[in-house]
């Protein structure tokens, strides 16, 4: 592939014309491939972004090339993939043309099924493959590297389908559909289009990447749809827990709710758990200068009353989460591995993903738990027999108007979608391939459904601050903590008051837009 660009608009801010070169000077924001990778680059690169392959991880790439081509030279040092054939066939010789064998491996694969992943998806899955080949360890072309990051400087995007891996011997299915896609076969995305991949190349100014077998298997033999979805979810439910925190500080405060009790520091402190003592940390500075109504129970619903100990778990968890995915950004995923120093070829799963399996269950467990909270705080906020006699659904004028009722019958139903999707894949293995799979993690459709999970949850969060927002409107009282003060009045900004009824759900998703916006951390801006 080239870098030259097609004549006309581009959605990326990536100069057109540049090589892929060590002297081509930086470009703010760009991600560089000789550094770590962060979840904030795979959200960068799905909207386009210049990633830069410097001069050292050309030569580090080179030098597993030339370590490649001396072992294939020893007829007495067998290569999977590059001698062999695949998978349950690996006893079988291979193609003697590497340019069939590149062909032949990924031919077979060409069996995914369902509906085509995200393009944003699917862009960060390729800059996970990008970095994890350009470690040098993969006996791939220097060329494979600099293609994919040349790629990932247009608005091109290959065609994946969401079914056909289980997440060992790497993501097989629709990792071939990408490499596919990037030789222009198959189908591709372009500025969201869906094109002939050889078309949309054509029109983002690349030519088609050259592959030889061994190419062909280090792009397909890796987890990288796996660790780029869990990577995404992981920033989505991640961005929910932080809105749920700041939603659950407002509901306390226009309710006249005493958090002097519940969190209270030497009553979290005792509770232990790390993730509670923070949030909880995190809560009493938000609900700062809070002045209870004295109307309340002296014990609050649990939807209240436990929310320190419950987002504190939350956390908890999802600080696992992000150990096994930072682990999993800067790993290789490949097999066999190339190390030219020791003259070592070494054949293993690395390409196995369990790790990332058991992590994205794990994300879907607490994206359920978090619907639950936030869905259970919006049933206690439309209900005048907990809500301190608000009218009923929060209606400006109940049975002329309906308020939250339509927010609230959607809300049911999101949450009962997430809590569908948190049955656990990490344990489900089936074997395949004549047993040589004999034991797979399918984390990747783990992961895929983790996504889906982090958007209903934050459409989830949205209602619940369309709730808020009403409930001031038809009688709650103005917040009394400066900081949910000034929570409310962006919310006012962006949701006016539901009198008449209206339609919601653009509202709903402005809400969840402008709690990004408020909970989103420094490098995610």
């Amino acid at each position: 592939m080239t870098t030259q660009r097609a004549p006309g608009p581009a959605r990326t801010a990536a100069p057109t014309g540049s090589q892929l070169t060590g002297s081509r000077p930086t470009v703010a924001g760009a991600v560089d491939l000789a550094r770590p990778l962060r979840v904030a680059d795979l959200r960068r690169v799905a909207a386009g972004v210049r990633v830069e392959v410097p001069a050292q991880v050309r030569d580090r790439v080179a030098r597993g090339r030339g370590h490649l081509r001396t072992v294939l030279g020893d007829d007495d040092r067998p290569v999977y993939g590059a001698t062999t054939g695949f998978g349950a066939l690996v006893g079988f010789a291979g193609r003697d043309d590497e340019a069939d064998q590149c062909d032949n491996t990924l031919a077979h694969l060409g069996a995914g099924h369902g509906p085509e992943i995200d393009p944003a998806v699917a862009r960060a899955t390729v800059l996970v493959r990008a970095w994890s080949l350009a470690q040098g360890v993969s006996g791939v072309s220097p060329r494979v590297v600099e293609g994919l990051a040349a790629m990932l400087a247009t608005p091109f995007a290959p065609a994946m389908p969401r079914y056909g891996s289980v997440g060992a011997s790497g993501d097989l299915i629709p990792l071939a559909y990408a490499a596919q896609s990037l030789r222009g076969r198959g189908w591709a995305y372009l500025d969201g289009e869906r094109l002939p991949a050889g078309e949309a190349l054509t029109r983002a100014g690349l030519s088609p990447l050259v592959l030889d077998g061994r190419d062909a298997l280090a792009l397909v033999n890796g987890t990288s749809l796996t660790t780029a979805a869990l990577a995404l979810a992981l920033h989505g439910v991640r961005a929910a827990h932080r809105a749920a925190q700041s939603l659950s500080c407002l509901l306390v405060d226009v309710l006249g709710c005493d958090p002097g009790q519940f969190l209270h520091p030497r009553l979290i402190s005792a509770y232990g758990h790390p993730g509670a003592v923070d949030v909880a940390a995190r809560m009493r500075v938000l609900l700062d200068g809070a002045v209870p109504s004295g109307g309340r129970p002296l014990q609050e619903a649990y939807s209240i009353r436990c929310v320190p100990q419950l987002l504190g778990a939350a956390e908890d968890a999802l600080r696992y989460v992000d150990g096994v995915v930072a682990a999993d950004l800067r790993g290789v995923s490949d097999n066999p591995l190339f190390f030219p120093d020791e003259d070592l070829v070494l054949h293993g799963g690395n390409f196995f993903g369990q790790p990332a399996a058991f992590a994205a269950d794990l994300l879907g467990t607490v994206a359920a738990q978090l619907g639950n909270l936030v869905e259970r705080q919006l049933d206690l906020l439309v209900d005048p027999a907990r809500n301190g006699g608000l009218p009923p659904m929060l209606a400006a004028g109940p049975g002329r108007q309906h308020g939250l009722q339509g927010v609230q019958l959607a809300s049911t139903a999101l949450v009962a979608e997430i809590r569908r999707n948190a049955t656990p894949a990490g344990m489900q293995s089936l074997p395949t391939n004549l047993h040589n799979q004999d034991v797979v993690p399918f984390g990747t459709q783990a992961a895929l459904r983790a996504v889906e999970q982090a958007e209903l949850l934050r459409l989830l969060c949205g209602s619940l601050a369309v709730g808020l927002r009403q409930a001031v409107h038809v009688g709650a009282r103005t917040p009394t903590a400066p900081g949910c003060a000034e929570l409310l009045d962006r919310l006012v900004e962006v949701v006016p008051a539901i009198d008449p009824d209206r339609p919601l759900d653009a509202d709903v998703v402005r809400a969840a837009e402008l709690l990004d916006e408020l909970t989103a951390l420094p490098d995610e801006s």
